[in-house]
């Protein structure tokens, strides 16, 4: 594993970790910096990475906080605060 996909996953950790503490900010932070580590190396995000972080705002997501969760025919649907919807198979 690279360097960079190790920080990528550390910043997954912080970032989860801040947003259960409720440090909104501070874990869309770390969100930014791990999308641009990741556009740097020309790496992919990890899929548990990409399922709770908004494309739009970079928030990431906890489910029942600031992010709705429903499923629908064929997919799951997560709304977050800001409006943006993201559509994942199951």
């Amino acid at each position: 594993m690279t360097v960079a996909a190790e920080r990528i996953e550390r910043l997954h950790d912080l970032a989860r970790a801040a947003a259960r503490d409720g440090e909104d900010d501070r874990a869309r932070r770390y969100v930014r910096r791990a999308r641009r580590i990741a556009e740097r190396n020309r790496l992919s995000l990890p899929e548990r990475f990409k399922r709770f972080s908004c494309d739009a705002c970079d928030a990431y997501l906890v489910p029942g906080r600031n992010a709705r969760v429903r499923t629908r025919s064929g997919h799951v649907v997560v709304a977050c605060d800001c409006g943006e919807l993201a559509r994942h198979p199951y």
